[in-house]
Formats: C-alpha cells, sequence, structure tokens
C-alpha cells in the first residue's frame, strides 16, 4: 500500500470516466487522490459539480496543475494518442482507457513519449482482475488438463452497439477495439507461453454498417493450440463464456457469474457404451462417459480486486513495482486487432509475427 496518494485528474467524465471517479471517491482509494475532471461537455461538467467534483477549466488547466501527479483518459479512442502525449510532456504520468489508440503508429508515439520524459505510461486492462479469466488462466497454467487443444473465450449480449461514439469509425468504434482488446488481452494471458502464428477473423455488421458489431476471431498458436474469440451483439441466447479441451479432460465456464467446471478422463477404454439412440439412427460415438471413466471438479470464483491496477501503477510511479501492463503487452495486442482488421478484409487467414514476450500475470 502507498503511504502516499497520488493525485489524479479525470479527462473525459462519461461512462468510464465515471467509473473511475466512483473508484476513487466513493470506494476511498487507498491509492489515489482525485483533484477533479474536465470533459469537453458541459452536461457532463455540471453532472461533476452535483456530486462535489471540482471541474477544471480546460484541458490545459488540467495540464498545468503541478499538483496532479497523472491523468485518467477516458474520452472517445480517436483523441487518446493527442492528450497522452500532451500530458507526459506535461509532466503527468498517464493511464490511457483500452483500446490505448487505434494503431501502431500511434502506440509508438505514446511509448516514445513515455520514454522521453520518463513518465508511466499504460492503459486500463481491467479485465485481467475478471475472475472467470483468473480461474482459466490459472488453470491452463495448471497443466491439469493435460496438452491444450482448444481455448474458447465469448461475450454475447442482444442489444448491438451502444448508440454513441462507438458506432463511428471515426472515433475508434466496433466491437474489436471495445470488447475484442480484453478478449485478445485475457487471451494472452491464458495462453502466455506460445506465440500466435497466424490469425483468421471474421467480422460482423449486422445492426452497424460502420464498423463491426460482432466478430469471430482465430488465433493460431504454435504446437497446434487454437484459440476462438468471439464477440456478438445480436445474440438472443448465449454459448459459454469459457471453453478449454485437453487430452486429458475440458472445462466450463457457462456464465462470468458462475464457477469454472472440470471434468478429468480417469480411463480412456470404456467397456459396454451404450448407444445413443437418436430419431435417424444409433450412435456410439457420442454416446456420454459413465462416471467410472471420468471425474468432475468444481473451481470457485477466486477473491480479486480490481483496484490493485492502481496500487500497481502508483508504485510503478514511485519505482517500487514493475508495471503490470507493459509496453510490449500493448504492442502485441494493438497488432493482433490490425491482422484481425486485415484478416476480414482479405476475407483469409494472415501470418502474424509475434512478439515473444511470455506473461508472468
Amino acid at each position: 500500500m502507498n503511504s502516499v496518494k497520488k493525485n489524479a485528474a479525470i479527462i473525459g467524465y462519461g461512462g468510464m470516466g465515471g467509473w473511475h471517479e466512483r473508484y476513487f471517491t466513493e470506494k476511498n482509494s487507498d491509492c489515489v487522490n482525485l483533484l477533479g475532471i474536465w470533459d469537453i461537455k458541459e452536461s457532463r461538467r455540471e453532472a461533476a459539480r452535483e456530486k462535489g467534483i471540482y471541474v477544471y477549466s480546460s484541458l490545459d488547466d488540467v495540464l498545468s496543475d503541478e499538483r496532479v501527479d497523472f491523468i485518467v483518459i477516458a474520452t472517445p479512442n480517436d483523441v487518446h494518442k493527442d492528450i497522452a502525449v500532451a500530458a507526459m510532456k506535461a509532466g503527468k504520468h498517464v493511464v490511457s482507457e483500452k483500446p490505448v489508440t487505434l494503431c501502431s503508429e500511434d502506440l509508438e508515439e505514446m511509448i516514445a513519449a513515455s520514454n522521453k520524459y520518463g513518465k508511466v505510461f499504460t492503459t486500463h486492462q481491467n479485465r485481467r482482475w475478471d475472475v472467470d479469466y483468473m480461474m482459466f488462466r490459472d488453470l491452463y497454467r495448471s497443466g491439469k488438463l493435460g496438452m491444450t487443444f482448444t481455448v474458447e473465450s465469448r461475450i454475447h449480449g442482444s442489444r448491438g452497439i451502444p448508440g454513441d461514439w462507438r458506432g463511428e469509425k471515426a472515433h475508434g468504434g466496433g466491437m474489436i477495439l471495445d470488447w475484442g482488446v480484453h478478449l485478445i488481452d485475457q487471451m494472452l494471458g491464458i495462453v502466455y507461453d506460445k506465440k500466435v502464428k497466424s490469425i483468421y477473423c471474421r467480422c460482423d455488421y449486422i445492426t452497424n454498417a460502420e464498423v463491426d458489431d460482432g466478430f469471430k476471431l482465430e488465433l493460431y498458436f504454435e504446437d497446434g493450440i487454437t484459440a476462438h474469440i468471439e464477440v456478438g451483439t445480436n445474440n438472443f441466447l448465449s454459448m459459454p463464456r469459457f471453453y478449454m479441451t485437453g487430452s486429458s479432460g475440458a472445462a466450463m465456464i457457462g456464465d462470468w457469474r458462475e464457477d469454472c467446471r472440470v471434468v478429468l478422463c480417469t480411463e480412456w477404454s470404456e467397456e459396454n457404451v451404450v448407444p445413443v439412440v437418436t430419431a435417424a439412427g444409433l450412435t456410439k460415438t457420442m454416446a456420454p462417459r459413465n462416471s467410472k471413466t471420468t471425474k468432475e471438479e468444481t473451481i470457485s470464483r477466486p477473491e480479486s480486486d480490481v483496484h490493485d491496477f492502481y496500487r500497481n501503477f502508483t508504485a510503478a510511479i514511485d519505482g517500487r513495482e514493475e508495471q503490470l501492463i507493459t509496453h510490449d503487452q500493448l504492442r502485441r495486442c494493438m497488432r493482433i486487432m490490425e491482422a484481425a482488421f486485415e484478416s476480414d478484409r482479405l476475407g483469409r487467414p494472415v501470418d502474424f509475427e509475434d512478439i515473444d514476450a511470455p506473461r508472468k500475470n
């Protein structure tokens, strides 16, 4: 825990800006003190004033305040880079909401500014603290399922893209940049020890013709592991949140509020298999196993505190800890999103030259 809190200002007081504000104030952060916010919309500035939050007069006003240790950028995606670079030049550390920016070229400018001005810069990959992800990450690393074949990750909803800038290409809208950035980052944390060799992506344009409102992304890792990442906004029935298969069993999390179900094979051969009778015939191949050749376990949801992100970030400012979300991890995730867009444009898989950066967390 920090002995002295770091002073923060939030740029953009919309949905996520409000989320950060509540964690800093209502939840009484042990490492961050909120000085105030800035938003270009008067309605959002007034909403902050009604809660007793100080409102700066401009972005320049924020950046000239010597008390501000770092800023949180919670604006539309297309302006992340310019704000971040200006803030680091002004001597502020930076947390950018995801996606960190819209392309690798912009990201390199942000990283260059971090190096030039000696400021800590990262993005808010808060879903590393989702307990469903944590269960699958730890299960993969335990080796309990034997040799892993597939890992599947899905988020399904039925309300389309939110009716704001997230549906506009100019502002960096679409589901790859919105939810995809989280699920890709999580998948790289699960299959932490393998390089991605190729990528295949198909995007949906069901409710929005300008940006993708869903996608199906395949990451083909070395050693034959296939990862399936899927986001849908027109799904009135959801498929399992996570699913994993291996040489010794399988695991599933049906919903992010559930425990993880694991079925392990204790004996491959099974005598006297009872066929399944279908309308069109019999099948032994798809007959369920009996309890003598499998055993089932449950992994309970672990404890998690998403504010550990800020505890790490403020400790990194003091040089007491390394950043959990590193620049190379930002690069890797950005390049995979770019490759996904390229694969969708070409209508075929694309080769991928991965960064050799195994994850610790």
